[in-house]
């Protein structure tokens, strides 16, 4: 395979999944977009490390259009997409994608990238403003992540109802509202913590 390439080309990219699956169609859209040179690949768009893509990024030069049949043929992932948007930008490297019209040597193609860093960068600090949200909220009611915890005064008060109204172990959790293996440890620490407690379990 040739290792350098002239300035100024279309250079072809198109994946297909899997190997049974046909590149035929992307190779002609490709072909009549006017490509030299076209690299494949059969295998997913979840990942850069690709042989055909990582060819293909080895042999294009500052000049060259790179061309897809769509997005989705580049990557799947959005920050992937942005970051080989701007590898491709620093190396002075348009791109165009077909079916969504985009082509980053014009103004419009150049918005669309924009929009969708900006897009991406509202994405991450509503996830982090979501995620912060939640702890503050889980904070509020006595939470750290995990499992709910207890009430410390409920199991008192299962405590107090268990050992002094004669109540059994599973009405004394039922009015607290405490589940009874979490209140058996309670009580099991109370007995320890204060010598000649009552013993009586039901």
């Amino acid at each position: 395979m040739p290792t350098t390439a002239p300035s100024a080309n279309r250079i072809g990219y198109a994946r297909v999944s899997s190997q049974g699956q046909n590149l035929d169609s992307q190779m002609d859209a490709l072909r009549e977009a006017g490509c030299e040179k076209i690299f494949t690949d059969r295998m997913t768009g979840s990942r850069l490390d690709r042989p055909g893509w990582e060819q293909m990024m080895a042999y294009l030069r500052s000049g060259d259009t790179l061309v897809v049949t769509e997005l989705s043929r580049m990557t799947r992932s959005l920050l992937d997409l942005l970051e080989t948007a701007k590898t491709l930008q620093q190396r002075r490297i348009d791109w165009v994608s077909l079916r969504e019209r985009i082509d980053t040597a014009s103004a419009t193609g150049r918005c669309f990238l924009s929009m969708m860093g900006a897009i991406h960068q509202m994405e991450r600090e509503l996830r982090a403003e979501r995620a912060a949200a939640g702890r503050a909220s889980a904070r509020a009611r006595g939470k750290t992540g995990g499992r709910p915890r207890t009430d410390a005064k409920k199991l008192e008060n299962a405590r107090i109802l268990y050992e002094n109204s004669g109540k059994t172990a599973a009405e004394a959790c039922a009015v607290a509202g405490v589940g009874r293996r979490t209140f058996f440890s309670y009580l099991a620490k109370h007995k320890k913590a204060h010598a000649g407690g009552s013993e009586r379990i039901a």
